[in-house]
């Protein structure tokens, strides 16, 4: 009888040490934290990911690199380019023009679909999203500023009721990613972003779908302008 596979936890000559097990847990642990250097403005756009420096850092085979690397190519943050490697996306202004405008179209036909009033859990859930934002904010903790807005447009556009709508508004917004750091790095965006959040929830509170409808249009804007104004030229 065959023996099971063994997980990779081999001596690396690159890493100098045991390379970490090539479990899918250590795929996206590695894809969540290279995901958060491109949205805080660690990485920057077509800044090359080197494969030999990602192994050092992660402790990682290569083989787990590649599947990192191929998992944000698929998110739309990260292209991989032959003979040249992966390299953190960049757009032209066409392209951020294009994405925003369905990034649009998306978001507000969730906001049409949302009930009113939605199920009272699920709004006191999405309060208690927009609460730890709050406090990531105050504290100008920035991983924790992108983790919490994932978790409340997460949350909000779930309330849909379309559960394919809802995926594509997030696949959508990962392709953004790469777009948003201009605005989030900056204190008087963040506090805008975090007043739009609460506004958001009281037009919902209010039962005012044409309210609901343009907040979350209008929300999206800062960081599109943000990014064509230092990369538009490209």
């Amino acid at each position: 009888m065959p023996k099971p596979a063994r997980a990779a936890s081999t001596e690396s000559p690159e890493s100098g040490g045991r390379l970490a097990e090539d479990s899918p847990a250590s795929v996206a642990a590695m894809v969540a934290a290279l995901e958060e250097d491109i949205v805080l403005g660690r990485l920057h756009p077509r800044e090359r990911l080197i494969e030999e420096e990602l192994i050092l850092r992660f402790r990682a085979s290569r083989h787990a690199i590649r599947q990192a690397l191929a998992e944000l190519d698929r998110m739309g943050i990260v292209a991989r380019i032959p003979n040249r490697g992966a390299l953190v996306r960049s757009y032209t202004r066409a392209e951020v023009e294009q994405l925003y405008a369905l990034r649009e179209l998306l978001e507000t036909e969730a906001a049409r679909l949302i009930p009113l009033p939605p199920p009272a859990q699920a709004l006191a859930e999405l309060k208690a999203v927009q609460t730890r934002h709050d406090a990531a904010v105050a504290a100008e903790d920035m991983a924790a500023i992108f983790r919490a807005n994932l978790a409340f447009h997460r949350g909000l556009f779930g309330l849909c009721g379309n559960a394919f709508l809802a995926d594509a508004i997030e696949a959508a917004a990962q392709r953004a990613h790469g777009i948003r750091f201009l605005a989030l790095g900056g204190a008087e965006e963040r506090e805008k972003a975090r007043r739009e959040h609460h506004a958001i929830i009281e037009a919902i509170g209010r039962r005012d779908r044409d309210g609901l409808i343009r907040l979350c249009r209008d929300h999206l804007p800062a960081s599109k302008a943000a990014y064509l104004r230092a990369f538009g030229h490209r």
